[in-house]
């Protein structure tokens, strides 16, 4: 058994990093809160107040203790970008400092942290929400339909991807990578701590309305604000994983063109003949576009090399550019026949030919695969060459 003094010893310094933007009516409070949560914690730790105020926010952090840094207004997400290289602590309670989220109880995403978990959500509908501080439409609405579109996507099981309290240990924060600059951060945060791997959990947690005098964020910038959040956390879920839009419908197109294409090859089923080969051909092609598209989505955003590199072995160069052109050539050769009768009839063909039709899509199959190789081994050549890279600057 530990003694109270070791666990305590073993406990992470904590960093509180919390952008600001024209708090002066609760930045004063909140500083009051973050350093009330740490005493109950029993750790030591730093608030740093990412900045980028016109009026006091600034001078009243400074004040009370806190570390400010004065960045241009860029967004949330980039609020934390900048905020990365000044984080000492190993741990990083995140939020707002509106008071609207409670830091006075931060003490519960610690002792979660100190049991290995790596990301750590906040759910305020598994919590506390103070009648009024969230608008019905967000609660019922935006908030349940984007976290299921992205638990959907994503295979996560969050309930609340839109609350702003959430912890992170440094290494972690630093693997993700951060890009976006807006609200969309949020999303983004939650989607690559599940395309990395990374330990996470929920804690619920208690949800205040604003403070008499306070308008929030949503509300200064205009009634759009809330929407336009929404579209672009949709537009991060869809753009950090379009295989999921890609792999399945493309493996069902395929699958279908192909069956319908060779159960015509012979004649005609039903009412189907030459125009069925045709529409089998096009499901071909489009599954065949969307897979390899999806393949080339998952590469470029590389989030585990083990898995993406699975394609490297079918489409290596070698393999890739040969079997391109073998198809190609097979291809050509089932429509020796037929450019043979259309010169002889003066290019005036009443029909094509079935082996005609199947010399097409070879072609076709063959070009896709030859092109596709290419760009897929430039995009896996260059990760690899990135890796090496990051590899090498951190053993030295």
């Amino acid at each position: 058994m530990f003694k109270t003094e070791d666990v305590l010893a073993m406990k992470k310094f904590v960093s509180i990093v919390v952008p600001a933007l024209n708090e002066e009516l609760t930045i004063g409070e909140f500083i009051q809160w973050c350093q009330q949560g740490l005493g109950d914690a029993g750790v030591d730790g730093e608030i740093i107040i990412v900045d980028s105020s016109t009026d006091k926010t600034t001078q009243i952090a400074e004040s009370m203790g806190a570390r400010v840094i004065k960045v241009p207004q860029k967004g949330l997400g980039q609020a934390y970008i900048d905020a990365l290289p000044y984080i000492r602590g190993e741990y990083i309670i995140m939020g707002d400092c509106d008071l609207t989220y409670d830091f006075r109880h931060i003490k519960l995403f610690i002792a979660e942290l100190d049991r290995g978990t790596e990301f750590i959500m906040g759910t305020r509908m598994k919590g506390y929400i103070e009648k009024g501080a969230m608008p019905n439409i967000h609660r019922y609405f935006g908030t349940p339909l984007t976290t299921f579109i992205l638990n959907l996507i994503y295979g996560s099981k969050y309930s609340d991807i839109h609350c702003g309290m959430r912890a992170i240990t440094l290494s972690a924060l630093k693997r993700m990578n951060l890009e976006s600059p807006e609200w969309e951060y949020a999303s983004e945060m939650v989607l690559k701590a599940k395309k990395i791997k990374l330990r996470t959990a929920e804690i619920p947690i208690r949800f205040y309305k604003d403070r008499k005098g306070r308008v929030s964020h949503h509300k200064r910038i205009g009634w759009f604000s809330p929407w336009y959040a929404g579209w672009i956390n949709l537009k991060v879920m869809f753009l950090y994983s379009p295989s999921f839009f890609l792999m399945g419908p493309g493996k069902i197109s395929m699958v279908l063109g192909l069956l319908l294409f060779f159960a015509l090859v012979k004649g005609q089923i039903l009412f189907l003949s030459i125009h069925g080969m045709l529409l089998g051909i096009t499901l071909t092609i489009m599954g065949y576009a969307a897979l390899q598209m999806g393949m080339l989505s998952e590469v470029i955003y590389d989030f585990n090399p083990e898995e993406s590199f699975k394609y490297k072995k079918p489409f290596s160069y070698n393999k890739g550019v040969i079997t391109g052109l073998f198809l190609t050539i097979v291809g050509l050769v089932f429509l020796i026949n037929f450019f043979y009768t259309a010169i002889k009839s003066g290019f005036l063909l009443k029909e094509i030919s079935r082996v005609a039709l199947a010399g097409f899509l070879l072609i076709i199959f063959g070009f896709q695969t030859f092109t596709f190789t290419l760009v897929f081994n430039m995009v896996v050549n260059k990760n690899e060459a990135l890796l090496r890279k990051k590899k090498d600057t951190h053993d030295v």
